[in-house]
């Protein structure tokens, strides 16, 4: 992949990834577990909300450890390529993974609905408003992270196994 390349898609990733940081931060501050569950009774709900806040903070880590390194990567005087596609397939396989594959499965992608216009993300349990809301918001994000990125999710380290054996 050229140098210029992994550049451009380092700093549409970094970019793409501080606005999810962003927006994860500012839900996480603000709600509680107490106040997502509100009037809900029983455990469905209480197992959901606890599991989609587990989700989204390791989500957040996932994210802020990648735009670190793809700004330490950004700000070095000579591009290092190498590096670049080891912390573009981290971004893949660390931030997109752990939105599309949460560990808890509150919510799971479903592609019959991709291509409709309408939401792909199905939840498990019907959430508030405003947690669906960040879900579905940074959705977008991940989804065109992606969709960019697919390239690292197997050719990179197929391209990097063939090398190793030359």
């Amino acid at each position: 992949m050229p140098s210029t390349n992994a550049k451009s898609l380092s700093e549409t990733s970094r970019t793409k990834l501080k606005d999810a940081i962003n927006q994860l931060e500012t839900f996480l501050n603000q709600y509680s577990l107490n106040q997502l569950i509100g009037e809900e009774t029983g455990d469905e709900a209480q197992t959901f909300y606890k599991g989609l806040l587990s989700d989204l903070r390791h989500l957040l880590v996932f994210s802020e450890v990648s735009v670190e390194k793809l700004g330490v990567l950004l700000r070095r005087p000579n591009f290092d390529n190498d590096f670049a596609e080891r912390a573009l397939y981290d971004v893949y396989h660390q931030c997109v993974n752990a939105f599309f594959y949460p560990k808890n499965e509150c919510y799971s992608e479903d592609g019959r609905y991709a291509y409709t216009g309408q939401d792909a993300i199905r939840f498990r349990f019907k959430p508030i408003r405003e947690a669906r809301n960040i879900v579905l918001s940074v959705s977008k994000i991940y989804e065109e992270l992606r969709d960019e990125l697919a390239y690292y999710e197997n050719d990179y380290m197929t391209q990097r196994r063939m090398q190793g054996q030359k």
